[in-house]
């Protein structure tokens, strides 16, 4: 009976261990876009990532995709981020969602996908809406 006791408590234990690890990275990317931070985004871009901003579409690499950024959110101070559509599968995340923004309104929707330990961004678009 003790014994059972104690592997109930160790396992109730570890499950509340687990509820207190913080975010992950869909999570940041979720805050970052809620907050207008190109800094936050950048840290997960992948070493080349495929930005989309109303209808401009190329791919950069980080710094370039992090300056890009950082001139969107100067012209569209972010006002709130809400995500209508999130996915996973074959190593990926995805979210798509509505930003809304002092310059109007954008469909946006990003792709994490997993690589080597972490994921990174690897698409990230901002369509009229």
């Amino acid at each position: 009976m003790v014994l059972l006791i104690t592997f109930l408590t160790s396992v109730a234990g570890s499950d509340s261990r687990a509820a207190i690890v913080g975010p992950g990275p869909f999570e940041d990317v979720v805050a970052a876009l809620k907050s207008g931070s190109a800094k936050d985004l950048a840290a997960y871009f992948d070493a080349t990532v495929e930005l989309n901003i109303a209808g401009k579409s190329d791919s950069y690499n980080k710094s370039k995709a992090e300056s890009i950024l950082l001139e969107f959110f100067a012209k569209n101070k972010v006002k709130s981020f809400d995500i209508i559509h999130q996915g996973e599968g074959g190593g990926s995340r995805f979210a798509a969602g509505t930003l809304v923004t002092s310059g109007g309104t954008f469909r946006t929707s990003f792709f994490l996908q997993k690589k080597g330990g972490s994921f990174v961004i690897s698409e990230l678009r901002f369509e009229n809406k």
